[in-house]
Formats: structure tokens, sequence, C-alpha cells
């Protein structure tokens, strides 16, 4: 499909001979403005031969450039694609910034995809009857468990977070049937956080995930959130899957307060109006 192409061309980089990996890496640097160049100015980009440029481009099917500008402009029209490359030891400050936002942009809109409306309904029933809220997470993950308590406090109900295992594993043993015990876990792999889902569970909590999907974690909640990112997480720090994590927070959070209806806008209010008096007003430079 032409939807596929990028992902194609970045599975394949390594096997493509030396002066196709050139026109290949010009495509990936900007997919956008290559639908713009002209065989020549592709050729020139990549210095490579116009005669290259024809040859790779029917080593993705296609007929000639014309055809393969097509079905690159297709395959950008089809959402963003993950294909920002790795950062790079040589990368400039301009190359690392694009990657890291293209990477973040194309991640979002993926999971934006990907999102199974369902399951957010389902945790949002969860969460709106819940008596009390707790939110677990370890690494960037616990910093996603604190945005959400500073969420879900609003909310006229107990909220924590906890990003300390033992505390993590005290509190699921000490849970009662209407309490709501989130896990968030990239990876849903580590071995603490799904020991506490069982001992959550078995206490009569109802526990939901913001995890990997078909992972060990997954297993042991009532409801998950499946996040899914391109992301080696045992060798770079995970930047991607934390941005999915707190938008994911925010749609819960907003679920919640539009399950509370208008009665409910007031307090959030009041809430927000008692930060008035500890800023300065927007004018004050001026004065």
């Amino acid at each position: 499909m032409a939807h596929d192409l990028l992902n194609r061309l970045r599975e394949r980089l390594e096997d493509l001979n030396r002066s196709e990996r050139k026109v290949a890496n010009v495509i990936l640097e900007d997919p956008a403005a290559a639908t713009s160049l002209s065989i020549a100015s592709l050729a020139q980009a990549a210095s490579v031969s116009e005669p290259t440029v024809n040859r790779f481009c029917r080593n993705f099917g296609a007929k000639g450039y014309p055809d393969f500008k097509i079905k690159l402009a297709q395959s950008l029209a089809g959402g963003t694609p993950y294909v920002t490359r790795a950062v790079e030891p040589g990368d400039t400050a301009a190359q690392y910034t694009h990657k890291i936002f293209g990477a973040t942009i194309a991640a979002l809109d993926e999971a934006q995809r990907d999102i199974d409306i369902s399951a957010v309904e389902r945790m949002v029933d969860y969460l709106t009857q819940a008596k009390q809220i707790h939110f677990f997470g370890l690494g960037a993950s616990g910093a996603v468990a604190q945005d959400a308590q500073h969420k879900f406090f609003r909310f006229n109900l107990p909220v924590m977070a906890y990003v300390d295992v033992l505390m993590q594993r005290m509190v699921a043993a000490a849970c009662h049937t209407g309490d709501v015990v989130v896990i968030i876990s990239y990876t849903g792999r580590t071995r603490e956080l799904v020991d506490i889902a069982r001992v959550a569970r078995e206490a009569g909590a109802v526990v939901l995930g913001i995890t990997a999907p078909d992972s060990p974690l997954s297993a042991e909640c009532s409801a998950t959130l499946d996040v899914a990112t391109p992301e080696d997480t045992d060798h770079y720090m995970p930047m991607t899957s934390r941005v999915i994590q707190l938008t994911l927070i925010d749609a819960l959070a907003t679920g919640v307060t539009l399950r509370r209806g208008e009665d409910f806008l007031p307090h959030l209010k009041k809430i927000k109006d008692s930060l008035r008096d500890t800023r300065f007003p927007l004018d004050s430079s001026s004065q």
C-alpha cells in the first residue's frame, strides 16, 4: 500500500546499495519537500545520477520517478509516518531537535489512529465510579502518574500518585472494593508492577493499565489503554511514550469531567480562580 512506502524505505535502508541509500536518506530527511523535487534536483541533492534515482524508484514498486512521487504523496496523506531516524552522535542541534519533534508528532498521530475508543469509555466509567484512585508509575512513567494526580484531585475524591515500589505494594494490599488503581508502564514487563497489579486486584480494586498491548501487566488489568510506539526503552530514554501517556491522561480526565456534567463546572472554576492572586497580571510589564 502507498501508505506503507515511507515505512518500507526506513526498514530497507540498510539493504540498499550505497547510491540508493543516499537517495533514501534525502527523502527520509524531509519527505514532504521530496515530493516537490524534480528528478534532477533529487539526484543532485543525493550526489547520484538520474538513472540511479529511477532504479531506486523501481526498486520500490514504482514505474518511474513521477509514479514514485505520487506514491510518496499518498503515503504522507495517509497520516504522519514514523520515519524519523534515531539521534546520532554527530547530529547538530537543528538535526536532533527536528528528529525529536518529528518522532513525537508521528508517534502521537499513530497512537491517535490506533486508540480503542471503547477502552477509553470503559476506563472513564471505572474512574467516574471510583471511591478513591491510586496512580502508580516508575521512572518516566512515575512523572506521568504525578501529572495524573494533579489532574484528578479536582474531582472531589481521594487521589494519590506513588512512584516508590514499596509504597505501591502496601497501598495495593490495603485496597478495597470501589478503589481504582491505574498503573502506567510503557513496557508492561516490569516484574514489580505486574505483582502489584495482582495484589491490588486480589484486594478488590479495579486495576487499569496504560501499557503495552499483550504485555504481562495488561493480563492483570480489568481494562487497558494500549500504548505501542516504535521506541527502544532497553537502550534509549523513553520520550515519545511519555508524551502519549500524558495525552491519554488528559483524555481520561476530560472524560470524567464531562461525565460529571455542567453542575460540576463551578467547582473546577473555583479551583482555577484560587490561583489568580498568585500570578502577576498579564500587563504588569507595561506598568
